[in-house]
């Protein structure tokens, strides 16, 4: 059992315009995880990226194509898809949506600066 402290930042941060059809929030988050709410307008990606944190997705609402290491995925409300630590992914939504990320560790580069 972690003696880690319970405190983290537990309010969601303001939103994140990630592009004209994409933005983001940080709903909580601890040096070890955090959690991403991050809405699709129809039409939105999100570009082909890696990065060294393991994710899981969670689609609140609407349909996603995912391609994950070139495996095109399709998932939808309720769906959920684990991508692990440094995989070329990403997703395009036609219908728009919601998706949940959690990321471990934290994406620090996600963090307000200042």
């Amino acid at each position: 059992m972690s003696t880690q402290s319970t405190q983290s930042a537990r309010t969601p941060t303001e939103w994140t315009r990630l592009d004209e059809k994409t933005r983001r929030r940080i709903l909580a988050h601890t040096p070890d995880l955090m959690v991403v709410e991050v809405e699709f307008a129809p039409g939105g990606v999100g570009a082909p990226h890696t990065h060294p944190h393991v994710q899981a997705t969670y689609v609140r609402e609407g349909t996603f194509d995912f391609v994950v290491s070139g495996e095109p995925i399709t998932i939808t409300d309720g769906d959920s898809i684990v991508v692990p630590s440094n995989e070329l992914h990403g997703c395009e939504s036609a219908t728009g949506g919601t998706l949940i990320d959690v990321f471990t560790p934290a994406r620090e580069d996600f963090l307000p600066r200042g």
